[in-house]
């Protein structure tokens, strides 16, 4: 199944491991118009998703003879959801770094399967348990409605503008030498969100997008 690479915002995607974390992302980039070639070792997986992707094939994903067999070099992305094996989980991604896909996200299920991606030379690793987690108990505390934490410590945050910043322009707050974080965005109630300027007036109420290193975010939705 040979094509080109592509590099375009709707690029085809190779997802290995059809398991509840790799169905999800091959059914979210069908959506997204995505071509995904969806590929399982399990030959009854293949069967039951057969009719939900335009192409679904059963291979044995640590072999690389395999892979390429199925044109998995012709990707420029890939997406290993594979979790519970870690040594098929590790032996996909050199594969496919082999074969010289160049964007290889790979799904961790610890701490030392994620640092053993990294090491093999996975470009991006994810651990959906402990990234949601997180996400989960940022939003119970109350402090923030939405919380997105990147690999690089840095995070954006939707939260209640804190007394410190209500009756005042962004400008008149100083919230990034008071606090060392920006503000990205305002929302008022019933009104269309709208970018922060200088010049941009806080009221009470207002939903604020906070966005700098994850201490300094959390410290400052901690205020409201």
């Amino acid at each position: 199944m040979a094509r080109s690479k592509d590099t375009s915002p709707t690029a085809p995607v190779i997802v290995l491991g059809l398991g509840r974390f790799g169905l999800a992302v091959a059914r979210s980039l069908v959506q997204l118009g995505h071509d995904v070639l969806a590929v399982d070792e399990r030959p009854e997986i293949v069967q039951k998703y057969a009719s939900d992707f335009t192409h679904v094939v059963a291979a044995d994903t640590t072999d690389t003879e395999a892979l390429r067999q199925i044109g998995a070099e012709q990707f420029e992305i890939a997406v290993v959801g594979i979790g519970t094996d870690i040594e098929a989980s590790v032996l996909t991604v050199l594969g496919l770094l082999d074969l010289g896909v160049s964007e290889v996200w790979a799904k961790a299920i610890s701490g030392k399967h994620a640092a053993i991606l990294e090491r093999v030379g996975a470009t991006h690793v994810i651990r959906p348990e402990s990234q949601m987690g997180k996400r989960v108990a940022h939003l119970v505390t109350g402090t923030m409605t939405d919380f997105i934490e990147f690999d690089d410590g840095f995070a954006i945050a939707r939260t209640r503008a804190p007394e410190c910043s209500e009756r005042k322009t962004l400008s008149e707050a100083n919230l990034r030498q008071r606090y060392g974080v920006t503000i990205v965005g305002v929302k008022t109630r019933g009104e269309d969100f709208t970018y922060a300027r200088p010049e941009t007036y806080v009221t009470p109420g207002d939903e604020l997008i906070v966005s700098g290193q994850t201490p300094k975010v959390e410290a400052f939705c901690a205020l409201t």
